[in-house]
């Protein structure tokens, strides 16, 4: 992937979608004259990884529910998107369904109460792996960029744990911050 010349500030990825309003990746890639699309991967209820049993505070028995998707940028992969959900309160709506979402997974849970407030991010910078390879068409060498953000609401509730796993070639990572 080539640097796509802009900053992505996290902000329009951490609230619920208006109806009738774009999804995120693909307002944000046409306001730069480009084409965001996603692909859903697959909905299931998994074991979660250690990083994401930790953001919820789940033991070895709790279940997660997890949304995969292909991020694509002008049909070119750049991005898996792997949203994680406490399977006690994905059960049962809308986030367990293998198709989209109209207004996204944050408006499900905006709808069930979970009002999303604030987001921690990490990132860190790693090889990639043989299925990353194959998935995001990168070569052996390729590396890739995880970044890792927990959503929370008001009270402090984690309520999605997102990894997202990025061609790192081209890319950087900017952040901006309001003080108050």
């Amino acid at each position: 992937m080539t640097d796509t010349g802009w900053g992505s500030v996290s902000a329009s990825y951490v609230r619920p979608r208006r109806p009738g309003e774009p999804e995120a990746w693909a307002e944000e890639a046409a306001q730069h004259g480009r084409v965001g699309t996603q692909k859903l991967r697959a909905v299931e209820e998994v074991n979660p990884p250690q990083v994401v049993a930790e953001a919820f505070g789940l033991g070895s028995r709790d279940r997660a529910v997890v949304r995969r998707r292909l991020i694509l940028m002008d049909g070119r992969p750049t991005e898996l998107a792997d949203s994680y959900y406490p399977a006690t309160v994905a059960r049962g709506t809308r986030l367990t369904e293998a198709r989209r979402i109209a207004g996204g997974a944050l408006a499900v849970l905006a709808d069930l109460g979970y009002q999303p407030a604030g987001a921690e991010e990490g990132v860190i910078a790693r090889p990639s792996t043989p299925a990353e390879q194959e998935l995001l068409d990168i070569r052996p060498q390729d590396w890739v960029m995880v970044l890792t953000r927990v959503l929370r609401t008001g009270d402090g509730v984690p309520i999605e744990v997102s990894v997202m796993t990025m061609v790192a070639e081209g890319r950087e990572l900017r952040y901006k911050t309001t003080i108050q």
